[in-house]
């Protein structure tokens, strides 16, 4: 009760994570905020069973870097690029399962009976195959860009990178993506290219 007294439940990231800094309890509501949108970003970038430990470490760690985290450098975003970040250095580790489980999907259509091939299944197939050839660093930009609709301000937050960076990245990323779609299916929009115009 005094921590609610003290802390309102809808104070925003920033209080919450300096509050935890004398009570440690009031980072749950961290956890509370942004778990399933951590865990979903690692989803689909590892599978599901891998993202249930990469999720809990990032919180993890999140909680013992809590005295690090600068509300300013996040702005309205809070505490979700920060975590990001972290998810982000995580799946440093995970690369090689990464690329497997990406090469998994990819994989699917190949191994589809023709009937069974839906047009989603195909598009997945052939977007996870293309995701596969890209550098790592790329992928990073594209994903954070097109599935957590980060701004470029965040993404660089996420990233340690500069803008400047961060758009370069992206316009690479989205330049080999499209190359390789268009190769495959002429027809089949990025998620990318959908977000980028409904900016």
């Amino acid at each position: 009760m005094a921590l609610q007294a003290h802390i309102a439940i809808g104070s925003p990231d920033g209080e919450l994570i300096a509050a935890s800094l004398r009570r440690p309890e009031a980072f749950a509501e961290i956890f509370e905020r942004h778990f399933v949108a951590i865990h979903r970003y690692l989803a689909r970038r590892i599978g599901r069973a891998a993202a249930d430990d990469l999720a809990s470490q990032t919180f993890t760690i999140a909680f013992e870097r809590r005295g690090t985290f600068r509300a300013a450098e996040t702005g309205a975003a809070g505490a979700r690029p920060w975590l990001l970040g972290i998810a982000t250095n995580l799946l440093c580790n995970q690369r090689r399962a990464e690329q497997r489980f990406i090469e998994i999907v990819a994989r699917l259509a190949a191994d589809a009976a023709p009937a069974a091939l839906t047009p989603e299944l195909e598009a997945e197939s052939e977007l996870a195959a293309a995701l596969a050839d890209l550098p790592a660093d790329q992928r990073d930009v594209l994903v954070l860009y097109a599935w957590e609709e980060l701004t470029y301000e965040e993404i660089a937050c996420v990233l340690d990178v500069p803008v400047g960076t961060v758009r370069s990245r992206l316009s690479r990323a989205r330049s080999q993506l499209r190359s390789s779609l268009t190769v495959h299916a002429p027809q089949h929009r990025t998620g990318a290219e959908d977000h980028e115009e409904s900016r």
